[in-house]
This record gives structure tokens, sequence and C-alpha cells, in this order.
């Protein structure tokens, strides 16, 4: 499986700005964490054309928040859950959790 995290940049903060550019380089980091050390394992699961895709931001709050915006299956979003959790990130709460639900 291919594991994808993006940092999703939605924050009010001018990037320009000193607190902008830590903030925005601690969620890049996360990032990189969260795909190369956190979800390393996932990397074994199914078959190598299956894709899994997270993104991270901030919420309002400047809480990380993460959600999976691709189909995959139950254990996977379980797994990723768990993870996330344990690193104290929040699920992005949205009308639809997999944007890319049945958009086949």
């Amino acid at each position: 499986m291919t594991v994808t995290v993006l940092a999703i940049f939605e924050t009010d903060f001018r990037p320009d700005h000193s607190l902008g550019k830590i903030m925005n380089e601690r969620l890049k980091v996360a990032a990189d964490d969260l795909r190369d050390i956190h979800l390393q394992a996932m990397e074994a699961v199914g078959q190598r054309s299956d894709d899994l895709v997270v993104y991270i931001s901030y919420n309002p709050k400047y809480k990380m928040r993460w959600r999976i915006v691709n189909d995959v299956p139950e254990e996977v979003e379980q797994y990723v859950g768990r993870v996330c959790g344990d690193l104290g990130y929040i699920q992005w709460k949205t009308a639809v959790m997999n944007i890319f639900k049945g958009n086949e």
C-alpha cells in the first residue's frame, strides 16, 4: 500500500509571519513523521497498487486533526484512527468523512 500524508494549510495566520512559519513547519514535520514512522506498517498491507491518503491540518483552536480522503478498508481506517489518537490528533469532522467515497 502506498501511504501519502498531506499537510493542509488552512490557518488564519499569515505565512510570512514568524508564528505562521513555525506552525506550517510543525505541520509539515508532523505529516512526514506520520507517513514515515507511524504509518510505515501500512506499506505492507494490501496490494502494492492500493493507496492510503491522509490529510492533516489544524482545527480553529490549532489542534492537529486528520482525515482519510480515499476509500480504504474499515481495518485501515481503524488503525489510522488509533495511531492518530495516540499522537493526540483529533478526527477531522466533515459532512462526509472520506470525501472520495462513492465517486466511482
